[in-house]
């Protein structure tokens, strides 16, 4: 049997918990879940920045303080079309990440990747939203980048969380988790919302 992540771990034979988001220190591997939404990277010479635009100004503040927490700098934006931008410092330290989440130029899910706790909250935190009042949580994808969808998919059915692709419809592509059982182990894994995300929009409950 394969050796298991170390924020993975059973609990019995047929039962596997995931760590929460609240019992993992903050890692620069956290802003992955920036690239598995809309976020990108651009590297130059021996640095990479991570850069995502957000459809709402509580999203840039929230995505920010946690690439404070992970010991980064932040810088809260607008894009060219006006939306809010948050970007990380341009750093060495991201670029491993770019190379893990780039194949040539384009954006690209690592091969066999498998989200943890902290990463699924950076991609809540940055691009998910509630539908049917609550019975259902989205995880939002680039829509420009088409090719990673179905792999990042199949990353939250490793950790038990099996969603339905949604296509580029308004409000545009994404990951529907639904069910009570999924819902109720994608709010254990993310934990309490951070502070300024607009909870009634955008953080599942149970």
């Amino acid at each position: 049997m394969p050796s298991l992540p170390s924020w993975l771990t059973f609990h019995s034979v047929s039962q596997l918990s995931f760590f929460s988001a609240e019992s993992i220190p903050p890692a620069v591997t956290d802003l992955a879940g920036m690239l598995a939404g809309p976020g990108q990277v651009v590297t130059s010479e021996d640095r990479a920045r991570i850069s995502i635009v957000v459809d709402r100004d509580w999203r840039a503040q929230a995505v920010a303080e946690l690439i404070a927490q992970c010991g980064l700098g932040a810088e809260v934006t607008r894009s060219e079309e006006g939306s809010p931008l948050v970007r990380t410092q341009s750093t060495p330290a991201l670029l491993p990440l770019s190379v893990q989440w780039t194949k040539g130029a384009v954006k690209a899910v690592p091969v066999g990747w498998v989200p943890n706790s902290r990463q699924l909250r950076v991609w809540a935190v940055a691009a998910g939203r509630l539908e049917e009042g609550g019975e259902r949580f989205v995880f939002g994808l680039d829509p420009h980048a088409k090719e990673t969808h179905a792999p990042l998919a199949q990353a939250l059915m490793r950790v038990g969380i099996a969603p339905t692709q949604l296509g580029n419809r308004t409000p545009g592509p994404g990951l529907r988790v639904s069910g009570k059982k999924r819902l109720t182990k994608l709010v254990e894994y993310l934990g309490e919302a951070p502070k300024h995300v607009d909870t009634s929009v955008a953080w599942p409950h149970v």
